[in-house]
């Protein structure tokens, strides 16, 4: 999708509108962190949903789309692994669009880059989760991607994330793969 086309910046800005819809979070006036911003579709997304600031974290550079570099609420963190990121305020949401990084490695970190109250939005993708003898070209069935995201919620559950909600991405990832979006919040029990 070409950026002027389009509402966002990238498609993945709609995956993160349909979880902000249906969980209910409202980012308006929020300090938010975009771990694995690429070119901006989860960025762009908050700011139209009024977030105050977005520190938008990814490791390549010269990506994100320029009307979002410009932009004076976005922090730019170009060459920067997420699962080592260091911010100088806590956040209020943190979101998570990343490939080849499973969320039991990112959960715990990004955990840790928010408030107390805060929360978590992340976009789990089965086929970077699923044992490699399950894919085929890459692609995993609708049925396999379903049985992968229930082993992923259950590893969360030891992660100190309680799991509040869970919807299906409204568009597949590469290959066609079912992607889910999980929103959690910590678990001080």
């Amino acid at each position: 999708m070409v950026a002027h086309e389009s509402q966002f910046a990238s498609r993945a800005g709609y995956k993160l509108a349909k979880a902000i819809e249906c969980f209910g979070v409202d980012p308006a006036g929020m300090v938010c962190v975009d771990l694995g911003a690429n070119v901006g579709g989860f960025t762009d997304c908050l700011l139209q949903h009024q977030a105050r600031k977005v520190y938008a974290v990814d490791t390549g550079y010269g990506v994100l789309d320029y009307r979002l570099r410009k932009d004076s609420r976005v922090v730019v963190m170009e060459r920067t692994n997420a699962l080592y990121v260091r911010l100088p305020e806590l956040c209020d949401l943190a979101v998570i669009d990343l490939g080849w990084t499973v969320q039991e490695k990112i959960l715990p970190h990004a955990r840790d880059l928010i408030k107390p109250v805060g929360k978590i939005i992340s976009l789990v993708k089965p086929h970077y989760e699923a044992p490699k003898q399950l894919l085929k070209a890459g692609v995993l069935t609708p049925e396999q991607s379903l049985q992968v995201f229930q082993d992923v919620l259950i590893r969360i559950a030891g992660l100190g994330l309680r799991i509040v909600n869970q919807t299906q991405s409204p568009f597949t990832g590469s290959g066609g793969n079912t992607e889910y979006l999980v929103l959690l919040e910590r678990d001080e029990n």
